[in-house]
């Protein structure tokens, strides 16, 4: 085991002893991770930021059933995973089931002129970003649930096989074989539609015009533009030494990951400081 396997076994003894110092400590070293994976499975900031207050509560109220059989952050993927593999109350979820083929023929139709009037002087390149932010969601939605759980994991988190197949409760090599089937899919509908993988037919600033107008892209609210991105370089210079086909899967792995928002932590200090807090971590 190693140390710092061994600092967060040891924060967990203090947090279900009673240390609220220590809950706050264990939360705060996964909340970003939780935030992040919720943002890719349910495709918007605002369902991911309800999603994660929610598995946080879970992670508290389940702590004393970590056996430390396996890493805290594995336990800690396999309930958010597991919640979010039912989580029923996101927009997609409530929509007609998304698929490749819909939203190839959304972008085949969906081109309209950027009128500056519509664009709320926001600049352009703002914008662009903001939308290859929501498209890249909207294309991880076209994936079934778990399909989609398990092309996150691989590409985006880049979990390991065995880590993965713990998860899913299925073997490492099955876990592999889905994922390349899964990453499959997306790189041949990303050459085919996807201007960031070299396609011709699409290119986000050319989409601005047409998303405002869908409500698909709200120039007075960027909600991922308003997200605060943890300090990381992301570099791409290795692309050229990989498959022809992860061109389009680096394009997943290099999006920003995103702190948990100031909501999500105000609301930890409030459930960490509230008198019911015995009751919430069971020893009521």
């Amino acid at each position: 085991m190693n140390s710092k396997s061994i600092e967060t076994n040891e924060q967990i003894e203090l947090a279900l002893s009673g240390d609220k110092q220590a809950l706050e400590i264990l939360l705060g070293s996964v909340q970003d991770m939780v935030y992040n994976l919720s943002l890719r499975m349910l495709g918007s900031p605002h369902d991911a930021e309800d999603a994660t207050q929610e598995i946080l509560i879970k992670i508290m109220t389940s702590l004393s059933s970590f056996r430390k059989e396996s890493e805290f952050t594995t336990w800690v993927y396999r309930i958010t995973t597991n919640y979010l593999l039912n989580y029923k109350k996101s927009f997609f979820a409530k929509q007609p089931p998304l698929s490749f083929e819909f939203y190839g023929a959304d972008i085949e139709a969906g081109f309209l002129e950027n009128n500056p009037g519509k664009l709320n002087d926001v600049d352009e390149e703002i914008l662009t970003h903001e939308l290859k932010m929501s498209c890249t969601n909207v294309m991880l939605q076209c994936f079934d649930p778990e399909s989609r759980l398990i092309y996150v994991l691989g590409i985006m988190f880049r979990v390991d096989s065995k880590i993965c197949g713990e998860i899913l409760e299925i073997t490492p090599e099955a876990y592999r074989q889905r994922l390349s089937r899964i990453r499959q899919k997306m790189a041949d509908f990303m050459k085919q539609y996807c201007g960031l993988a070299a396609s011709e037919k699409c290119n986000c600033q050319k989409r601005i015009g047409y998303a405002i107008s869908n409500h698909r892209l709200n120039p007075a609210n960027l909600e991922y533009s308003q997200l605060e991105k943890v300090d990381e370089v992301i570099a791409l210079n290795y692309l050229s030494a990989m498959e022809e086909m992860d061109t389009e899967s680096a394009i997943f792995a290099q999006l920003p990951r995103y702190r948990s928002p100031k909501n999500t932590k105000d609301f930890l200090k409030k459930i960490l400081g509230s008198e019911n807090m015995a009751t919430i971590m069971g020893r009521a």
